[in-house]
């Protein structure tokens, strides 16, 4: 009897055990990568070994049809929100502004009052919310408001785009002030809203990462649940990284080249599922430079360059998976939702380009900046990949960031559910070729942490009800799709739009941009690329779909940009 009375209450105390444990409120780990391309990570068919991101492929899910937006702080708007960027501001965003849209609604240029971000939220529901790295929403001389005021109870970082990765300089100049061509700008650093004095010499990754682990062990000893929204500045330019990780790249990409280093990436996205069988890689770009007409000295330092860029994405992998360790050994990974995703495809801007860049930018750079191929990658460096690398990056996608073409939209994303880390996840290791938007993430985040998003009323005041659908049910197996051809959505930027309903994406690029000014119709699943149009073939559905686009357009009275006008010019003026 005393054996058997102990076995009842073991199995008893086991129980209520593990129900406390399936009880714990959930925690949320949203990491974002900032310019990473569609085939930059190991488990995307990189050459660049990813461990930690394997890690996260191995018990999640993979994503090889999803859609950000082509610039950094217009899919923050929505990723955060779960709405169109031109309903909450992010029509436009504040290095790149078409004259007639400012003072136009939706035009601001950064998250506007009429959003409920979800972590304010997450707020509500006592939790503690914590963002490190960039922001990139407002809070600056632009207007707008820093994390603080969205619902974070904790912050650290930096509000604007982006800034050097060893100290605490701005990444580009003051071009307000008269004598910016001679001097280096400082960056505004914040600590839960208090000017932070950045310390020399520690990357960007180390010092992100080292934070954040504070904030969730201060979580963690207050008994609280927490949602971390962690913003690398990991691989936006300058392109900078710890000496010891750039060596061991150089010489692969010295040996490839622009144009093996695509088809390289072609293949392997091939052979591991991620694009079609039948895809062919997009057409030649005139604005791509070739391999062969460099001399060997700018070959060894655009090889270097890019190396340098390798190296930056494989800190952001070591530094996820220290993220990864602590959330094991302090036995917090099974109630953590984690997210990866980039916020759109590689820059392609090369500042001495005047298609595609600002050279008053380069000129800066020259004057202030070594630029010998001794200090590619230090703290007195400033490099970008440009056009050329970038349009290998992707894989064989058309174009890059700053375009609607799909290697500046289509980007990786990862979905681990809670508990997915303990092998018992029956679609672990999966890869999707399901639709889904950047909208789609925040009410994914919502749904499971069992949060209600109030719709078009937030306390009393009214607001945008988003328009993201979750994935839940898709990724707990229950459905084969997240959006059906019903749910379509549309997107816009600079007078670029695109419109996706089911895997058909129908998209129209201004020649100002290098388009030709007209509608095209795509299967973007069947050819990635984008070099196959298919209205002729499908007139009914291209008809229906622009009927959807010109709605949308009308109902959020999207202005209409000159087809000649540029938005690289445009952000230098």
């Amino acid at each position: 009897m005393i054996a058997l009375f102990l076995l009842v209450s073991c199995n008893q105390s086991e129980k209520k055990e593990n129900t406390a444990q399936t009880e714990k409120p959930l925690n949320v780990l949203l990491l974002v990568g900032d310019d990473i391309a569609f085939g930059d990570l190991g488990i995307y068919g990189s050459e660049i070994k990813t461990p930690n991101f394997d890690r996260l492929a191995d018990a999640g899910i993979r994503f090889s049809n999803f859609h950000a937006s082509p610039v950094c702080s217009v899919t923050r708007s929505m990723l955060l929100t779960g709405c169109n960027n031109i309903e909450i501001g992010l029509g436009s965003f504040d290095y790149s502004f078409y004259p007639d849209s400012k003072g136009k609604p939706g035009y601001e240029g950064y998250l506007t009052d009429n959003a409920v971000a979800i972590t304010q939220l997450f707020k509500d529901e006592g939790y503690e919310v914590c963002k490190v790295g960039k922001w990139h929403l407002g809070g600056e001389a632009a207007g707008g408001r820093g994390p603080l005021e969205w619902g974070f109870t904790k912050e650290f970082g930096i509000l604007s785009g982006g800034s050097n990765h060893w100290n605490n300089l701005r990444m580009t100049p003051d071009f307000s002030d008269p004598d910016y061509m001679n001097k280096k700008f400082e960056e505004h650093w914040t600590l839960n809203g208090e000017k932070y004095e950045r310390p020399e010499g520690i990357y960007s990754g180390e010092l992100y990462t080292n934070q954040m682990l504070e904030f969730i062990k201060a979580a963690q000893s207050q008994d609280k649940p927490w949602f971390s929204y962690m913003a690398f500045t990991t691989a936006h330019f300058p392109i900078q990284a710890p000496p010891e990780l750039i060596e061991k790249h150089y010489q692969f990409y010295l040996d490839k080249g622009y144009e093996g280093l695509k088809q390289f990436r072609y293949e392997r996205l091939k052979m591991n599922g991620l694009i079609s069988e039948m895809a062919d890689p997009s057409p030649e770009n005139d604005l791509v430079k070739k391999w062969a007409e460099l001399s060997q000295e700018e070959k060894e330092y655009q090889a270097k360059v890019f190396a340098t860029y390798a190296a930056e994405i494989e800190d952001q992998d070591n530094r996820i998976g220290q993220v990864l360790d602590y959330l094991k050994e302090s036995g917090q990974l099974d109630n953590t939702l984690i997210v990866y995703v980039s916020d759109n495809g590689p820059e392609g801007m090369e500042a001495e380009n005047p298609k595609t860049g600002n050279q008053d930018f380069g000129k800066w750079i020259a004057n202030n900046y070594d630029t010998s191929f001794e200090a590619i990658g230090t703290a007195n460096s400033s490099n970008y990949i440009g056009t050329s690398w970038a349009n290998a990056a992707t894989g064989g996608l058309s174009w890059w960031k700053w375009f609607i073409g799909e290697g500046g939209v289509r980007v990786p994303m990862v979905i681990v559910p809670p508990g997915a880390m303990n092998n018992k996840y029956e679609r672990a290791g999966e890869i999707s070729n399901v639709v889904m938007s950047v909208k789609d993430i925040p009410m994914t985040i919502l749904d499971y942490a069992g949060i209600a998003h109030p719709g078009a009323k937030y306390n009393g005041k009214d607001v945008v009800a988003p328009t993201g659908i979750s994935a839940r049910s898709f990724l707990d197996g229950n459905t084969d799709h997240v959006r059906t051809d019903a749910d379509w959505y549309a997107f816009e930027l600079f007078g670029n739009g695109y419109l996706m309903k089911g895997n058909y994406k129908l998209m129209k690029v201004r020649k100002g941009m290098f388009g030709d000014g007209e509608w095209h119709l795509y299967n973007v699943v069947e050819d990635p690329s984008e070099s196959i149009p298919l209205e002729e073939d499908f007139p009914d559905m291209y008809n229906e779909m622009l009927v959807l686009y010109n709605a949308y357009a009308a109902k959020h009275q999207l202005v209409e940009v000159a087809e000649d006008w540029n938005a690289f010019k445009a952000a230098s003026e």
